[in-house]
């Protein structure tokens, strides 16, 4: 983007219906920019939410009770938190539209649990937990056009 011109990346993201919500200038030629779609939500955080929809309905629907979703801790986030036979479980969603670059899953890597710790770590002295704790990773294949996605549940993933 540096040969481009602000103006004319602004041209092109309208006529691709594509509104560019923060545009950070580094020198006179670097722009970072982060394209929205048209009603406010970035396609991949819309998927994102999807995907969460559908981990909560199929966690549910294995004997789950949903407790929290999207709980904050600053800048980090839990996805799921929910009960199940007395042991709360907290769980990460990964969406993806395929697999054709790896893995939903292994998009969990160091840094993501080790936010995740300290996520889970602040629930649980926020909320005086007491019970045994786990954590899971749910992944989600598909997209909400193509009908039913592809599921895998992994239980009991260890945090270090």
């Amino acid at each position: 983007m540096r040969t481009m011109g602000l103006q004319m990346y602004y041209k092109i993201m309208k006529s691709a219906n594509v509104f560019v919500r923060k545009c950070t200038i580094y020198t006179k030629y670097d722009y970072l920019c982060s394209p929205k779609t048209t009603n406010n939500m970035a396609v991949h955080n819309e998927l994102g939410t999807w995907g969460e929809e559908v981990a909560a309905q199929y966690l549910t629907k294995k004997g789950y009770t949903i407790v929290e979703r999207d709980w904050k801790s600053g800048h980090r986030d839990i996805d799921i938190i929910a009960l199940k036979d007395d042991i709360v479980v907290f769980v990460e969603v990964k969406t993806r539209r395929n697999n054709y670059f790896g893995e939903p899953e292994d998009a969990v890597d160091f840094m993501k649990l080790r936010n995740l710790r300290t996520a889970i770590n602040h629930y649980i002295k926020y909320k005086n937990i007491g019970q045994e704790i786990r954590f899971d990773v749910v992944s989600v294949i598909g997209t909400p056009e193509e009908g039913t996605p592809e599921i895998n549940h992994f239980e009991d993933i260890p945090m270090y």
